[in-house]
């Protein structure tokens, strides 16, 4: 009983030490950031830039060279000479908030039993106490779209901001896509999976089972409900495409397989993965399906694919008119996702069409970008502030966030653990 008790006072305590920053406040002052470089996340820059906020919204981005700002106008004016403004940052198909501890089965929760879940929603699951979200949070990213995981049809992704009590404050745009798990037509040769033959009859019952939910629930949308299906009720807006319809695949025959699916049923889709995309960029071009781009930090899909393909894989799509966004593979990774859309930097992508791929791509890909996405009037005041270039791993530092002008607290459990530790030795803190 001791040694449990022991155990118990020593969790407790680390819980108490390692806690999450407050949420902000709602925001009520009037702010002017001044003479910032600011990334409008459209490609356009403005070197010295001026940027008001009021009512968290922006309400105006200008050169600000020549700007005299009346003290009466403004609550607080902050010097921003040097540093780097950009629009919040997405991440897209991530678990953030549905998952903790990988190991640990009773803190997932980004998956329901079964195969066809259309009705599942991750929204609900979503825990705003989550550890990791400030991790996250204090490298830019603001807004995430959350994703559920697992069977043939996982269920409903969330746009949620990384800020709020709980999920209801965190919402931003509910159930707002379905996700897809392709049944893949490419087999494997390997001692450790099914045979060829197994391979391809499970595949076949998948996409028998996939077209005879999506016939259904097509005429169940045409009025045809004599009695209430969840399923059917949740894919609804598949059909009016007020709803996405997320379809994770890689290999060239999956891909084709995904958008003739797509073209079927008359659906509004994006691709994610599509490791092969440079393969069949003209079907992706000609069905004008965006493409979400998982991890570029990876090893290329086959042996004899360029070393460098990971890499260059959003470059040949958005060379070719692809709307490409970029994120990362999971929860925690997604601290990473700015550096993973600056690694396509060296291989020929724009800084600024980098930046566009975590920013307001994204956010059109979710039907979010009237109101985020890129720095401009009218569009709520989620920011970011850098004192260096948010794509490069080695300048990148964050020091002001805002998320709908509410000043957000970039404090997190790493951070804290540092302080301790530096303490606990006397060493002077990393200036």
């Amino acid at each position: 009983m001791r040694v449990i008790l022991s155990i118990l006072c020593v969790f407790i305590s680390g819980v108490i030490y390692a806690q999450n920053p407050a949420p902000a406040d709602t925001a009520t002052k009037r702010i002017l950031l001044l003479g910032g470089y600011a990334h409008i996340g459209n490609g356009k820059v403005i070197p010295q830039s001026a940027i008001g906020i009021a009512n968290g919204k922006i309400t105006f981005v200008m050169d600000g060279k020549n700007f005299k700002p009346s003290r009466l106008a403004f609550d607080t004016i902050i010097d921003v000479y040097g540093k780097q403004v950009y629009p919040g940052l997405i991440a897209m198909n991530t678990s953030l908030g549905l998952s903790e501890i990988e190991a640990v089965r009773a803190t997932n929760d980004y998956n329901e039993t079964g195969s066809l879940n259309a009705s599942a929603r991750s929204i609900i699951a979503y825990n705003t106490d989550s550890k990791v979200t400030p991790t996250v949070r204090s490298n830019g990213i603001l807004l995430a779209q959350i994703t559920p995981r697992g069977g043939l049809v996982s269920g409903q992704s969330s746009v949620v901001e990384l800020d709020g009590w709980n999920y209801e404050d965190a919402a931003y745009k509910m159930d707002e896509g379905i996700w897809l798990n392709f049944p893949s037509l490419q087999t494997v040769k390997a001692w450790w999976v099914d045979s060829e033959d197994d391979q391809k009859k499970r595949s076949e019952k998948q996409m028998a089972d996939l077209n005879e939910l999506f016939y259904e629930a097509q005429s169940y949308a045409a009025g045809n409900n004599a009695v209430y299906n969840p399923n059917f009720e949740a894919m609804k807006g598949l059909f009016s495409k007020s709803k996405t319809l997320y379809v994770r695949c890689n290999y060239v025959k999956d891909i084709l397989a995904a958008i003739a699916f797509g073209n079927k049923f008359k659906l509004r889709m994006v691709l994610v993965g599509a490791r092969d995309g440079w393969m069949v960029t003209k079907e992706i071009k000609e069905n004008n399906i965006p493409v979400i781009i998982m991890r570029t930090h990876v090893l290329p899909e086959r042996d004899d694919d360029d070393i460098d393909m990971p890499f260059k894989l959003p470059v040949l799509l958005v060379k070719e008119g692809i709307d490409v966004a970029i994120t990362d593979d999971g929860f925690w990774q997604d601290r990473n996702v700015p550096f993973q859309a600056g690694e396509t930097v060296g291989y020929g992508m724009d800084k600024e069409d980098a930046l566009k791929s975590i920013t307001l791509t994204p956010a059109r890909i979710l039907g979010i970008d009237a109101s985020v996405g890129s720095l401009e009037a009218g569009k709520d005041a989620t920011i970011i502030v850098s004192s260096g270039d948010i794509l490069d791993m080695k300048s990148s530092d964050v020091q002001m966030a805002y998320i709908r002008g509410k000043e957000i607290n970039l404090d997190n459990i790493q951070k804290q653990l540092y302080r301790k530790y530096m303490k606990k030795y006397g060493l002077k803190e990393a200036e």
